[in-house]
């Protein structure tokens, strides 16, 4: 162990000088002093890139991190002189690194050659997330790597539970950080603490090593190319944007909504919840989208700084506001308390339908329905504006028009309305006007980590990354529900695997005004010959 030290320390005493900038503070009590600012991307030819995944060993990193690191390596979207490495707990060479990292690849043809240039860029260290003389060891690592240029850049992607979020930035903060006047960033993936509290403090330890323009919290959701669209949609149409408003909107419904139960995970996902996992991010991201007044600019400020106000103006959700559920077995699949590492007799809620209120003036007393699940009868995300009902309408029982945003799967927005059916009869049949984006381009969609990395490894932008004062607004809404949540006040509906959820949840719905189309069905379009 000592000759391993020594040779740590001889590594960093050979690396350290050719890099250290004549004015660099190495005062390791707060945020770094030369280190925070973003170098052109233009510079990345005379620098070099560090790019460690701490977690390298998870889940998380071998579906998503790895898979869109190599995607973005073959579109050429990665600084060029960028370096990955993978950091865990778990014993691994650097050959069996790349063989973990590289089994959930997609591998067109034209990609193929690229594969092992690649992965000849990827290399593995093993350590604690709490041991300095392991993130000391990983500094050494780095570099040696990061010789060949006077200007080296690091960014840590963090796959790791937040549990040791702490932990490894003070290890990185102590041990790890660049010199030369290279810049750093932290990538963060969810959950940032479990209410306001837990997330204050998460915020405040976090901040007192690293800048929030280091910081890059990520919600996956922001990535998705639909909910990018939306400004778009918004803004880029002069016909929606004068309906934008409590005159013409009936209510808005965003759904989250999967076709699986928690499939052995169910003692992870029964910490947090559906409200956790999914209602208070995810959703409610989605949410500040379609409702924020026009941003000054495209400006990744400009933008957040608009999110953070409507924020701010949802009430709290109430506990009359909520319904709640969780799946039992059906159709041949288990029940939620069926999964082993479920505690017995949990009351975690795998299903939730909420209402949230914007009081501003836009907004006030259009319902905001947010509806979220496993365990149901299909698989998609999308946000659905019903518009209000004409008055005094020549045709009384036609159905309301709905914008239709849908996320995932099958990319699409339509717009649902009444037309004659043709021929000789004077029925109204609801139909759509309809982009169905795998019909109408022929284009490869980016994965949404895709689209969040590039973003904060390449272009340093944070307009798809969440804020501390966003975060802070958003945990307000829903502080005091999951409190009583988690205080028993509410017992969970049960309802059964494959179904649309508890029938309460359409009730709650049906009590704010939405209309529910019957023998409507959307199908998406046939992919495009072009």
């Amino acid at each position: 162990m000592q000759q391993l030290l020594l040779i740590v320390v001889f590594l960093m005493l050979c690396c350290f000088p050719s890099r250290i900038h004549p004015d660099t503070k190495f005062d390791h009590s707060g945020p770094p002093q030369m280190s925070d600012q973003i170098s052109p991307v233009a510079s990345f030819e005379t620098e070099v890139t560090s790019l460690v995944v701490l977690g390298a060993s998870g889940d998380l990193a071998k579906k998503k991190t790895f898979p869109s690191l190599f995607a973005l390596y073959c579109l050429g979207l990665l600084p060029p002189n960028t370096t990955i490495f993978g950091y865990a707990r778990s014993a691994m060479t650097d050959d069996e690194f790349r063989k973990h990292a590289s089994q959930h690849f997609k591998v067109p043809a034209e990609w193929q050659p690229k594969r092992a240039e690649f992965l000849a860029r990827l290399f593995y260290v093993a350590g604690q997330y709490d041991r300095e003389a392991d993130f000391v060891e990983l500094h050494a690592t780095l570099c040696l790597h990061e010789q060949r240029s006077a200007v080296a850049n690091r960014v840590f992607y963090f796959a790791v539970p937040p549990s040791v979020f702490v932990a490894s930035a003070r290890g990185i903060r102590t041990a790890c950080m660049p010199t030369g006047g290279g810049w750093v960033r932290l990538i963060v993936e969810k959950p940032f603490g479990r209410d306001l509290a837990s997330s204050d403090q998460l915020g405040a330890e976090l901040g007192s090593m690293f800048t929030e323009e280091q910081l890059y919290r990520i919600d996956h959701y922001l990535g998705k190319e639909m909910v990018q669209n939306l400004l778009v949609v918004r803004f880029g149409n002069a016909v929606f944007e004068p309906l934008w408003n409590r005159q013409h909107v009936a209510n808005v419904v965003i759904t989250f909504k999967e076709d699986i139960g928690t499939e052995g995970r169910g003692g992870y996902f029964d910490q947090f919840g559906i409200v956790r996992d999914v209602m208070q991010n995810h959703l409610l991201q989605m949410l500040a989208l379609v409702a924020m007044e026009t941003p000054v600019s495209l400006d990744a400020e400009d933008v957040r700084d608009e999110k953070v106000k409507v924020l701010r103006s949802c009430r709290p959700v109430a506990l009359d506001d909520i319904v709640v559920g969780q799946y039992a077995a059906g159709g041949g699949q288990p029940g939620y308390l069926d999964d082993k590492t479920v505690p017995s007799g949990s009351r975690a809620a795998t299903f939730a339908t909420a209402v949230v209120h914007i009081d501003n003036p836009r907004w006030k007393g259009v319902p905001f329905i947010l509806k979220c699940g496993k365990a149901l009868n299909e698989r998609k995300a999308e946000i659905r504006v019903q518009f209000r009902r004409q008055p005094n309408t020549l045709f009384p029982k036609s159905n309301l028009n709905e914008l239709v945003m849908r996320v995932q799967p099958d990319e699409a927005v339509y717009l649902k309305f009444n037309g004659k059916v043709p021929g000789l009869s004077a029925d109204v049949v609801q139909t759509e006007l309809d982009l169905t984006y795998k019909q109408r381009f022929d284009v490869r969609l980016p994965d949404a980590y895709e689209r969040l990395i590039y973003d904060a490894v390449t272009r340093g932008d944070h307009s798809l990354f969440v804020r501390a004062d966003e975060l802070r607004a958003a945990w307000r809404i829903f502080t005091p529900l999951l409190h009583e949540l988690d205080a028993g006040a509410v017992q969970p509906e049960i309802y059964t695997f494959g179904s649309r959820g508890p029938a309460q949840a359409d009730q709650l719905m049906q009590r704010y005004g939405f209309e529910r189309t019957e023998g409507y069905v959307w199908a998406p379009k046939k992919a495009a010959n072009l």
